[in-house]
């Protein structure tokens, strides 16, 4: 049987799962802080659910469950292929919100405000930073429409960020309707408007050079895409949107979030608009937001408004926004960086002889007592090479029972 876990998946250490566990917990605590409540959803979804959440690109990586027993024998009976699978697993926290909302809402709180950490999938091509399976730690806010809505999620997934000591970050906002506007008023129609999108999200990596090229491929006319050139060049400011969007409302809606945002974050990070900043899941219908690194390369978290999506199961507008870290990102950071858990208690193990186990346990809970983990081993017979694996799993001493009275700590390196 094969060792090693699933291309895509990882297992984790205890060290390891140390970490872990200490940056959800700390997540966990910022977010409860702020007035949002924890659920958990099932993995699993019903296949239809997932095809028509206007995922983007992750449609494309979905992992399908095939249909069981004779179900499964008559779809192959028939040769129909595209409907082998009924169930699939999330690709993300955000569609299974929006069915827990719809069929739940008559029990929670208006609006709700709510936090989900858990595991995702997608199949992705496994390589540094992407993973088959993750955790994302979001926190969302349904059924209101309030611009409010935007400031606490900037606000308390900041402070999130900043009790993990992860360095100085930038958060990018926009408006899908601002952008919306602007192409509009540009020259490009409705139908192009994805496609178009696409390019203008390449920019970072193919300069303007590159979308020029890109664009006159999709038969944009010159007209629009010397319009488009214009506005890379000159900075895809907040000043240009509001003379092109003619949306006078969103734009005053975006400058007061970015303003205030700013203000609440007293110096400690940066929030900016960015024109460019487009996000690929086709559910978003306004504000989208980014969190970028200015210490590590990428995106370390992001979301947006959806409010057209829990209206899929009601058939009712309800209003939507969310934000999520991206936790294995942060993780993967802190990890490479030698981080210390601030706080933790020391690890202490208790080494005994064969006929000494009840003192043992003994001095453990006296040990515990005083606010120190410990446990119980019995002496091997190569006691050095013993403590040496010790140290290595993230102990910080030992007692030996009989020989010493008090824990006798390794030296710190």
């Amino acid at each position: 049987m094969k060792m090693n876990p699933v291309k895509g998946t990882a297992d984790y250490l205890p060290s390891q799962t140390l970490l872990r566990d200490y940056l959800q917990n700390s997540i966990l605590e910022t977010y409860r802080a702020a007035g949002f409540e924890r659920i958990l959803t099932p993995a699993i979804e019903d296949m239809e659910n997932l095809e028509k959440s206007e995922g983007g690109d992750n449609l494309n990586l979905m992992f399908k469950i095939l249909k069981r027993g004779d179900k499964l024998d008559a779809a192959l009976e028939k040769q129909d292929y595209k409907n082998l699978a009924d169930l699939g697993l999330r690709y993300d926290l955000t569609l299974p919100l929006s069915r827990f909302y719809a069929a739940n809402r008559a029990k929670l709180s208006l609006p709700f405000k709510c936090i989900q950490i858990d595991k995702s999938y997608r199949a992705e091509r496994p390589q540094k930073g992407r993973m088959r399976e993750f955790v994302q730690c979001d926190i969302d806010i349904l059924g209101s429409d309030s611009p409010l809505c935007e400031l606490e999620l900037i606000h308390t997934t900041a402070a999130a960020l900043l009790k993990l000591d992860i360095g100085s970050f930038t958060i990018k906002i926009n408006d899908r309707r601002v952008l919306k506007g602007v192409l509009h008023n540009i020259g490009i129609a409705d139908d192009m408007m994805d496609s178009v999108c696409i390019t203008l999200d390449k920019w970072d990596k193919i300069g303007t050079e590159g979308v020029m090229k890109e664009l006159g491929e999709k038969e944009v006319s010159a007209e629009s895409c010397e319009k488009i050139a214009s506005l890379l060049e000159g900075g895809c400011t907040i000043e240009q949107a509001e003379q092109l969007c003619g949306e006078p409302t969103y734009i005053e809606q975006l400058k007061k979030i970015i303003a205030d945002a700013n203000e609440l974050a007293a110096g400690k990070y940066d929030v900016v608009f960015d024109m460019l900043l487009i996000r690929g899941q086709g559910y978003y219908t306004g504000t989208v937001f980014e969190i970028q690194s200015n210490k590590f390369r990428g995106a370390i978290g992001g979301g947006g408004r959806y409010d057209g999506l829990v209206g899929k199961f009601t058939g009712e507008n309800v209003p939507a926004v969310g934000f999520s870290i991206g936790f294995e990102r942060i993780f993967q950071i802190l990890e490479e960086q030698g981080f210390t858990i601030p706080g933790r208690r020391k690890r202490i193990a208790v080494i005994c002889n064969e006929d000494e186990g009840l003192q043992a346990v003994r001095m453990t809970d006296k040990l515990r007592e005083q606010g120190v983990e410990a446990s119980a081993y019995i002496k091997p017979k190569k006691l050095g090479k013993f403590l040496n694996r010790l140290e290595e799993q993230g102990f910080d001493g030992f007692m030996v029972l009989g020989e010493s009275e008090e824990p006798k700590y390794f030296e710190a390196k």
